[in-house]
């Protein structure tokens, strides 16, 4: 393997790893503002590594600026949809989850 493979699957290994993290905060976390915060942070990032490595392995060529295009729309989109629902439910008077309530 070439220095650029073992680039390659180095930040694809690490964009499922965080994206792993980002299923287990959903699945293991309480309420709706604690998932919101693990996926919005691991997930982009998951997302940003995987779509890097993608972008490596296109080389030279106008796929990988449309992977550039669409790493960066996933970098900005992705925090903001988080934002915006954990907004709602503030407006909406969700409560957040306090220790002791189960």
């Amino acid at each position: 393997m070439t220095p650029l493979e073992y680039l390659i699957v180095l930040l694809v290994a690490a964009g499922v790893f965080f994206s792993f993290v980002a299923v287990v905060g959903i699945i293991r976390l309480p309420d709706l503002y604690a998932r919101a915060h693990a996926t919005s942070k691991s997930d982009t990032l998951g997302t940003v590594l995987s779509l890097a490595g993608v972008a490596l392995v296109f080389g030279a060529d106008v796929a990988t600026v449309k992977t550039v295009f669409l790493l960066l729309f996933m970098f900005i989109t992705n925090p903001t949809a988080a934002h915006a629902i954990t907004r709602a439910a503030y407006d909406q008077e969700i409560e957040p989850w306090t220790e002791g309530e189960d």
